[in-house]
């Protein structure tokens, strides 16, 4: 289970940015194309929290969908699985995004 590496980093991340004001929630960006589960995500994500600023914080997450760029037909395509085909059954594509696991914000107080 990678989430709980990702939580860690993520809640480094966070505390390190918040100081000493507590931290209420986070969103973060994840792109389907990074194997990451949400609801793991959020459980990993209460475990790092424990006895930091961000102990009680809330993890939103935004959904991100994988696109890709065929070789083959040129066409654009939306893609949610880690299966990379073009509509066209071609996997000669180019990944342009579905891959990103940002920290969009965090609300402190």
């Amino acid at each position: 289970m990678h989430e709980l590496s990702i939580a860690q980093s993520i809640v480094d991340t966070v505390c390190e940015r918040a100081g000493e004001r507590p931290v209420r929630s986070v969103m973060i960006r994840v792109g389907a194309l990074t194997a990451v589960v949400p609801e793991a995500m959020r459980f990993c994500f209460e475990l790092a929290v424990a006895g930091t600023v961000a102990d009680g914080a809330r993890l939103d997450i935004e959904r991100r969908p994988g696109t890709v760029h065929c070789r083959r037909c040129g066409a654009d395509a939306v893609i949610d699985d880690l299966i990379l085909l073009c509509p066209c059954g071609s996997a000669d594509v180019a990944v342009t995004a579905g891959r990103e696991l940002q920290i969009v914000s965090m609300e402190v107080g």
